[in-house]
């Protein structure tokens, strides 16, 4: 932490302009986010600078999109993915990282092509056992708090669901908003990421995340139904190869 680089100053730049244009409404680029921010002060260490950071760009979401929330979809999927949060919590610390990169990869990529199949039947029916939301809810839970990297499997369920855009924008706000204010005890007093150094960080990254968050509003608009699931699954799978070689 003290012996932070120019370089490690742009990455972080970088991911947190990143990070407010996916937190105005293109999700599937928290990937990158991480990725660079882990690569600018470490893995670990990321974790806790990125969540106060995400908290803000959440509020930003929640106000921006509050009316096209569905509750119903939320409730459905955030009691397993708290259940995921708190495995992770414990998990954290002694998890394989090659076993895990590889299980989330194999996850993600079954579930892009069911998906993708799904897309080309043009069916109407959306999974409805809920074996679907737990299975895919503890996965987003436990990716979610080590290494904040829920984004694959929440677009996953919500695509499932065949939300149009700002419903699914605006689910997912409410969604990260609570699952993240449920994990701010868990970095602040249990793994200590957050501490008084890295919320100085937080203020210095602050300008980036807000000025991708006006830019990203703007994008939003321009982006219709079919190119937007499709511009999900393929930032998805690009993800999902990030992961790999992370």
């Amino acid at each position: 932490m003290n012996e932070v680089s120019l370089l490690d100053w742009f990455l972080a730049f970088t991911a947190i302009f990143l990070l407010g244009i996916s937190k105005s409404g293109l999700k599937g680029l928290s990937i990158f986010n991480v990725t660079l921010l882990a690569l600018a002060f470490g893995a670990r260490e990321s974790t806790g600078i990125l969540i106060p950071l995400l908290l803000v760009g959440d509020v930003f979401a929640v106000l921006y999109y509050n009316r096209h929330t569905q509750w119903r979809y939320i409730l459905r999927f955030l009691p397993w993915m708290i259940s995921g949060i708190l495995i992770g919590v414990f998990l954290g610390k002694n998890l394989p990282e090659t076993q895990f990169k590889i299980g989330m990869v194999i996850v993600i990529f079954i579930s892009l092509g069911v998906l993708t199949y799904w897309d080309r039947r043009k069916s109407k029916k959306v999974p409805t056992h809920w074996t679907f939301a737990g299975g895919v809810g503890i996965l987003a839970g436990i990716c979610t708090m080590i290494g904040n990297l829920a984004g694959a499997f929440t677009n996953i369920f919500f695509l499932a669901m065949r939300l149009p855009k700002n419903e699914f924008v605006g689910t997912a706000a409410w969604l990260f908003l609570i699952t993240n204010l449920f994990k701010l005890p868990f970095h602040i007093w249990v793994w200590k990421t957050i501490t008084p150094e890295t919320v100085g960080i937080n203020l210095k990254l602050l300008p980036a995340i807000l000025v991708g968050l006006a830019i990203g509003v703007r994008i939003v608009r321009r982006i219709n139904e079919k190119q937007y699931r499709r511009f999900i699954l393929i930032v998805t799978a690009i993800g999902a190869v990030v992961i790999l070689l992370r």
